[in-house]
């Protein structure tokens, strides 16, 4: 299945004076950087994990970080878990046994890109989940599951990766644990517009929460965390109670009639990447985003 194409999207007010220094010719582009970024789902109705008002209805929960307003990208804005790709993730890892699913090869297809550049953006999704969410897509075989990530331990290596101190691969390696890049499905590529200062090329990744497993506030680029129904998170924007940026908002449009999590798996299975680049288009005295 294609994936459909974005209609055009406001632009957010926090936009406009970078739109507008670039179409003066104030600034020249940059590269964009890869970058991946995890849409966390459960079901509405599945694992009690003490959030009050949780409904029994059918229908799944994304997981969504308030960034902070202090933040050179996307400051106050509801975003997924993730972030920039980095050397420790491009590494080719010693022990092949390490990772699990699909192999690098079918990602690089997938995905668009060559195996190391593919090999980065799935642990960049897998490590920056765990660094912002405390959850982590691995288990100690290809068929088994990390059941909980709230000890001391796990807390010390999640804050050792956060400070780039050692990689992935050394964690799972040194807990003789597997990466489980199956719990992951390919969903959306976007690329910054050129306008922007800081630009990346994300690959958006769906993944359901694994059983046993608890998100927690960890990241400290987030001031608040939340579960929310994709729809609900789309009407709050609507109404001006919720900041997000286009790509965010496309993706949880797109989630909002699928009733759980599993269907939103397979989804993603009938969809095919394509790049997304939105472009600035002018309108009277509107500003817009166009894909």
């Amino acid at each position: 299945m294609h994936q459909p194409r974005p209609e055009r999207v406001a632009m957010p007010e926090s936009l406009r004076a970078a739109a507008e220094q670039f179409a003066s010719g104030e600034r020249a582009p940059v590269p964009p950087r890869d970058a991946a970024t995890v849409v966390l789902l459960r079901n509405a109705g599945g694992q009690d994990d003490g959030t009050p008002g949780r409904s029994n209805r059918p229908g799944t929960e994304v997981y969504l970080l308030r960034r902070h307003a202090r933040m050179a990208f996307a400051p106050g804005m509801a975003v997924f878990p993730g972030g920039g790709v980095d050397d420790r993730d491009r590494e080719a890892w010693s022990v092949a046994a390490a990772w699990a699913g699909p192999s690098q090869s079918s990602w690089a297809r997938q995905l668009g890109c060559d195996v190391p550049t593919a090999r980065g953006l799935v642990c960049a999704a897998v490590r920056e989940t765990f660094e912002e969410s405390g959850v982590l897509l691995a288990g100690a075989a290809p068929d088994a599951l990390v059941a909980d990530t709230t000890g001391a331990d796990w807390e010390a290596d999640r804050e050792a990766l956060v400070a780039k101190q050692v990689s992935l691969a050394e964690v799972l390696s040194r807990r003789g644990l597997v990466l489980r890049s199956d719990l992951m499905r390919a969903w959306a590529q976007w690329i910054t517009p050129d306008f922007e200062p800081r630009r990346y090329d994300t690959r958006f990744f769906v993944a359901v929460l694994p059983e046993g497993q608890r998100t927690r506030d960890v990241s400290t680029e987030s001031d608040a965390v939340a579960w929310m129904r994709p729809g609900a998170a789309v009407d709050a924007v609507a109404a001006g109670d919720l900041a997000m940026m286009p790509p965010t908002v496309r993706t949880c449009q797109e989630l909002a009639g699928l009733e759980r999590a599993t269907d939103v798996l397979a989804a993603a299975e009938r969809r095919r990447v394509v790049p997304i680049e939105p472009r600035l288009v002018v309108d009277g005295d509107r500003v817009w985003l166009q894909p």
